[in-house]
């Protein structure tokens, strides 16, 4: 076997490990800015799994207003490290720079993605009636509502339906189309 079989797993075994603790970084993110229940199981779970290196990160950078800047910070350097490797990998470099502009581009799609997937769930768990109690729910709800309350003013339920879910979805996928290819030219221009 030569070594170029070792690559996919590797390249798999990163992009599994470090985007897992990327989506609890994000996850702990969000659910600062939107107030979440701090009391909730799974916020209490994604805090106690997040906490030990943003305990110490904290103690050099600290928070501008609500902005929690020691969790943005650890994520792009953990996105950084991750593309890092893995570019490595697959024989390819970049230098600083570059590899920075690419990984706030790979982190912005990351956000970005988790929140239309939030918006998708919450509708369908509006369908299926989904208990409000159920502590996935409730964050759901919590990450969700400032877009959803925003986009019902725009697009009122109408004979039961709400469809004003497509509107943050629409959003979400038209800022993916603009701000993520000059970002990513961007960064193939420095590299």
């Amino acid at each position: 076997m030569d070594s170029g079989y070792w690559v996919q797993p590797a390249v798999f075994l990163i992009d599994t490990v470090f985007g897992l603790y990327l989506f609890a970084l994000i996850l702990r993110f969000l659910f600062q800015w939107v107030n979440a229940d701090y009391y909730n199981p799974i916020c209490q779970f994604i805090v106690k799994i997040t906490h030990p290196p943003l305990r110490l990160l904290r103690r050099f950078v600290p928070p501008i207003g609500r902005v929690d800047t020691s969790t943005l910070l650890l994520m792009l350097v953990l996105q950084i490290v991750a593309s890092y490797l893995v570019l490595t990998l697959q024989g390819f470099s970049l230098n600083i720079a570059a590899l920075a502009i690419l990984s706030a581009s790979q982190l912005l799609e990351l956000i970005l993605n988790i929140l239309m997937f939030a918006v998708i769930l919450t509708a369908a768990m509006s369908w299926l009636h989904a208990s409000r109690h159920n502590p996935a729910v409730a964050l759901l709800n919590s990450i969700t509502a400032p877009m959803l309350k925003w986009s019902r003013r725009l697009l009122p339920p109408m004979s039961g339906i709400d469809l004003s879910p497509l509107i943050p979805i629409v959003g979400i996928q038209l800022l993916k189309m603009l701000a993520l290819p000059p970002i990513e030219h961007l960064a193939r221009l420095m590299g």
